[in-house]
């Protein structure tokens, strides 16, 4: 009998979580291919990656929305075709009974306590092998720095103190994840597990951990493009990019707070690909009117032979759920197949999936794409 693995979202009740659920559910009755789905295309050994029947899906979230009215809300916005409720109405209630709220305790301790009973509760009852959380929630701002970040017992200790919170709500779900033994991916731009203290709880688990930040769209572009004008010794001068966004993301990102940690992370991403001396403004914008779409347009200004000044402009529109959802779907087959093959930290060769990776400093999008290839090929051989 083949392995089950469970998929636990954090933010399951939004856009990217339940656009993930209704294409998991749409590929299981036939009513959709895997485009979009990496894994798909790599050489992989049979029976290394759990299969799309083979993934039990449940998740966390602070909003109570059920999974059925949000798919409802994404078909009118366009975003999942008209049709495909009604074959997946079924499979979506039976995902909304392993949702859970974000628990409340008197302390940071107890809560992430509570998440990781929920998660150990999930793995039990369904015989899962194991369980990747994947966080997909909302953007949190950067976290402020304490001590308590850099020494676990000082952070457990912190954590049980009434009424502080020294970790924002990604870090806590990273910390639950570790404590009930689960592999952990932040796909998004928030702290999460990216804590010298939450490293370590990983490493001492000898659990694998990824992230961070999933690469969709205007970054996707530029980790192809920056590569081929370092290639070609053209010098970029500056690199301009206007995001304007719908949807409960634009509306996230509408608070400075908030936006300051994803434009700190595509901004890392160029730096790293073509020096910090080039001039990158950034900035993201809330329409409403989009609804769930995305655009993003770039002005990029460079310099050829004998100075000569030349520029590339582009424009990329699209659904960044759509985009986002079968991502997430690849990244928990991949690291559940890593974790099975018994490998622990940083993730690196995952950098393909993230604007700013962890485990790797490598931005190009091919050589990323080169890693990931021969590391996937590789799991069936470690066992």
């Amino acid at each position: 009998m083949p392995e089950r693995t469970g998929l636990w979202l954090v933010g399951a009740r939004g856009s990217v979580a339940t656009t993930a659920i209704s294409g998991l559910l749409a590929m299981r009755s036939g009513l959709t291919g895997p485009d979009g789905c990496v894994t798909e295309r790599l050489d992989v050994a049979p029976g290394v990656l759990p299969g799309w029947d083979e993934l039990v899906v449940g998740g966390h979230d602070l909003v109570d929305t059920p999974l059925e009215k949000k798919a409802e809300q994404l078909t009118a916005g366009g975003l999942l075709p008209a049709g495909l409720l009604p074959a997946i109405r079924d499979g979506l209630r039976a995902v909304e009974a392993d949702l859970r709220p974000v628990p409340a305790g008197r302390t940071q301790a107890e809560t992430a306590a509570r998440m990781a009973d929920d998660l150990r509760e999930f793995r039990t009852r369904h015989g899962l092998s194991a369980v990747v959380v994947i966080n997909v929630s909302s953007t949190e701002p950067p976290t402020a720095d304490a001590p308590e970040h850099h020494d676990l017992d000082a952070l457990v200790a912190a954590m049980d103190e009434p009424g502080r919170e020294v970790l924002p709500g990604s870090s806590l779900a990273a910390f639950a994840a570790v404590s009930a033994g689960c592999p952990f991916v932040d796909f998004t731009p928030s702290t999460g597990i990216r804590l010298p203290a939450l490293t370590e709880f990983a490493r001492r688990q000898g659990l694998p951990y990824a992230g961070s930040d999933g690469k969709t769209g205007e970054t996707l572009l530029r980790s192809v493009l920056a590569p081929m004008f370092a290639a070609r010794a053209l010098k970029v001068r500056s690199w301009s990019g206007t995001n304007l966004l719908g949807g409960g993301d634009g509306a996230t990102l509408a608070d400075p707070v908030k936006a300051a940690g994803k434009l700190e992370s595509k901004a890392r991403g160029l730096a790293a690909l073509l020096g910090d001396d080039v001039v990158a403004p950034l900035h993201i914008d809330h329409v409403p009117d989009l609804g769930e779409q995305k655009t993003a347009w770039d002005h990029v200004s460079f310099e050829g032979f004998l100075g000569a000044r030349m520029t590339l402009q582009f424009t990329w529109t699209g659904y960044d759920s759509a985009l986002a959802a079968p991502l997430v779907l690849d990244l928990a087959r991949l690291t559940a197949a890593a974790y099975r093959a018994g490998e622990t930290g940083p993730l690196g060769q995952l950098a393909f999936f993230f604007k700013d990776p962890v485990g790797t400093g490598e931005h190009r999008f091919a050589e990323q794409a080169r890693v990931l290839a021969e590391w996937a090929a590789s799991l069936g051989r470690q066992k």
